[in-house]
């Protein structure tokens, strides 16, 4: 029941007490509901036993558009914003047979990284090991521009997979997130509040969204992995600002890539950075390893004092 921050523009009221208020009903805000102003929190949770009664109309709302043939696929999901799941097509299965292809690509599991695991030892590659990754690397690099020269208001993220499925096909490699773990796409395309992994739909690019495409290729037994956060038309300030802070922490970072330092402190460089942006880092993920296998050692979390 806690309540979340907002602009108040002065005009609004409590909707307890009438007073004026500056605090909004983060559920409602998920809900896509209109505010619901508070002055404060007893006032909010005075309030509750009423208030729910918004969000349940709201929940039979949700269930009259799906009768009706409205695509919600997560009625009960709890949303963070606006961003919302739209159609997709079904996953592509037509790799060629000459294509190299990691050992998830038919049953979605990774069976290699699964035996890996407890394993903890970081690899070291020989010198023909680091060519596989620099051709991989390269590889994708080519694969993340085409995808880049697509953006722009009312292209949709599915038809910028295709167009990376279609550059990975001519290159003669293996996309790798297709069906890893069941992922149904060749790329991962996260727009706004998403922070990762968001999965191509028809959802049209809109003017002012941010996007990160995610590519990763898999050619000659080696997987080669970047991505991008770019802008969408015309971004607002915020948007800008949190782009370029994540571009600079991860420069930052990069200068640290070097023999002798210490995994653990290229968290350290980012979160600083960050933190002196005004802005926070997400725990909830984390940088991996990779080789042959998709994800390995080492995890490389990006705050201060990981372990």
């Amino acid at each position: 029941k806690a309540v979340v921050s907002t602009q108040s523009t002065g005009i609004e009221k409590c909707e307890g007490c009438g007073e004026g208020a500056s605090l909004q009903c983060p559920t409602c805000k998920k809900l896509g509901l209109p505010a619901s102003h508070f002055c404060n929190q007893v006032c909010f949770k005075s309030s509750w036993s009423n208030h729910k009664a918004k969000h349940k109309t709201a929940t039979v709302s949700i269930m009259d558009a799906m009768d009706n043939g409205a695509y919600i696929p997560y009625p009960n999901y709890m949303y963070s914003g606006t961003l919302r799941p739209h159609r997709r097509k079904a996953r592509r299965t037509d790799v060629p047979d000459h294509i190299g292809k990691p050992d998830y690509w038919e049953d979605g599991r990774p069976l290699s990284e699964l035996q890996s695991r407890g394993v903890g030892q970081i690899r070291i590659l020989d010198q023909a090991e680091q060519e596989g990754m620099r051709v991989a690397g390269r590889l994708g690099r080519e694969v993340l521009d085409i995808a880049a020269a697509m953006i722009k208001p009312g292209v949709t993220c599915e038809q910028i997979d295709d167009a990376v499925y279609d550059a990975c096909m001519e290159r003669e490699c293996y996309p790798s997130p297709l069906n890893y773990r069941g992922f149904p796409k060749s790329c991962c395309t996260s727009v706004n509040e998403v922070i990762c992994h968001g999965i191509p739909d028809q959802r049209p690019l809109q003017d002012g969204d941010i996007l990160n495409i995610d590519i990763t290729v898999y050619k000659n037994g080696f997987h080669g992995d970047l991505n991008e956060t770019f802008l969408v038309g015309n971004v607002d300030e915020a948007g800008v600002k949190l782009v370029q802070a994540s571009y600079e922490s991860l420069r930052l970072a990069i200068e640290h890539v070097k023999p002798g330092n210490k995994y653990r402190d290229l968290g350290n460089v980012i979160n600083k950075y960050i933190n002196s942006c005004g802005l926070s880092v997400v725990r909830s993920y984390c940088g991996h390893g990779i080789n042959q296998l998709f994800h390995t050692t080492p995890n490389d979390p990006h705050y201060f004092k990981n372990k």
